[in-house]
């Protein structure tokens, strides 16, 4: 990563925790940052378990991209940070991002966790901001781990030694579960239980959701909220889907994940090849460049009946991000963007498709008669 990015590196359990190291050495206490509301829940919690207030952006409605233009002014004022999303790969405005920052002297942070590979103006995602976070869960494959990059390389003892503080010891249990997740998850796969293995772990508390956004549990969270920030008062919202998120890594997840790393490139070009086939449809939207997306954003107008017509072929759609942050959390606990439509029509239309199944997800869409989504300019 190093080699790619052109920065000093460093290893975290995943992106998540990267993320919160890096918005507590560049944000004050009680600072606000402006994100994206298309984007994981997740995220969200972490912005809030760093004490920090999120500000929600208008959005382009082809692509998710922040629409930089539609910021008001008020909002720039007050900012502590900007934190990209990447969405799905497809590139925010960085140079852009970037020099606007660099006028109020902010930092920019680079959400880069679905964007391995990406670049804009000629440089990979992850090589504008102060920090750059990445994970390996996704195009890596690996389902754990994830970089921390940062502009200046005299920071990075620093950051080392706050993420050895804040790790949590290993743990022989959880280093086994790993080991045989692959083959449990291959044989599941092969006998057609995928529905009785999540109501199995939903049974166990290993799976918290049950519809697209987690619950957001309003009482606790301003309890939380009124408390001291930090992960351990955030941890029920920040540990969902990924309870090992800051766990220190074992051997056997370090030589998976460095076996895994050694594939990027090969996983780069059929993520390219899938791209360019999938945003030649007539779902493709037409505004987003060929990247090695990690999903590509169909912009379809039943998505409910298209998401239907691709499990019968068992085709999981994940990475939904319906209904956007502001209206999931309302004022309470976020800045609503100034101008919502937008990315509320995006997200109750994009179907973030995986680009090495391509051909068969252009062949489902086509037979189920799957109509394109258009913006109208009022959602």
């Amino acid at each position: 990563m190093r080699h790619r990015l052109g920065r000093e590196c460093l290893y975290v359990p995943s992106c998540r925790f990267g993320l919160y190291l890096a918005l507590r050495h560049w944000c004050p206490p009680g600072g606000r940052v402006l994100m994206s509301p298309v984007n994981d829940d997740v995220i969200f919690f972490v912005v809030l378990a760093a004490g920090l207030r999120p500000v929600q952006a208008p959005l382009h409605p082809h692509d998710g991209s922040i629409d930089l233009d539609r910021v008001p002014d008020s909002d720039w004022r007050g900012l502590s940070a900007v934190l990209t999303t990447n969405l799905y790969g497809n590139p925010d405005p960085a140079p852009e991002l970037r020099s606007r920052c660099d006028m109020l002297g902010i930092p920019l942070i680079e959400d880069a966790a679905h964007a391995i590979g990406s670049a804009v103006a000629g440089r990979p995602v992850g090589g504008f901001g102060d920090a750059s976070v990445f994970s390996l869960s996704k195009h890596v494959g690996a389902k754990t781990g994830g970089f921390l990059a940062v502009a200046d390389p005299a920071v990075r003892t620093e950051l080392a030694l706050a993420r050895d503080e804040l790790l949590l010891p290993s743990r022989l249990g959880a280093e086994l579960a790993y080991a045989v997740r692959p083959y449990a998850e291959a044989g599941v796969r092969g006998l057609r239980l995928v529905r009785a293995a999540r109501a199995a772990l939903r049974a166990l508390g290993q799976e918290e959701r049950e519809a697209i956004r987690m619950p957001l549990r309003a009482g606790e969270l301003k309890q939380a909220l009124a408390g001291e920030s930090g992960l351990s008062g955030f941890h029920s919202w920040v540990r969902v889907d990924m309870h090992d998120y800051r766990l220190r890594p074992g051997r056997t997840r370090l030589r998976r994940t460095e076996r895994l790393l050694a594939g990027l490139d090969a996983r780069l070009d059929a993520h390219r090849a899938g791209t360019e086939r999938l945003l030649d449809t007539t779902w493709g939207g037409g505004g987003t460049a060929v990247q090695p997306l990690f999903r590509v954003p169909l912009l379809v107008q039943d998505r409910d009946a298209a998401i239907a017509a691709l499990a019968r072929r068992r085709i999981t759609t994940g990475y939904l991000y319906d209904p956007p942050l502001d209206t999931y959390a309302g004022e309470i606990f976020t800045d609503p963007s100034p101008h919502p439509a937008p990315a509320a029509w995006f997200a109750r239309h994009a179907l973030p498709a995986d680009p090495r199944r391509a051909d068969e997800v252009i062949r489902v869409l086509t037979a189920s008669g799957a109509r394109p989504a258009v913006w109208d300019g009022h959602g």
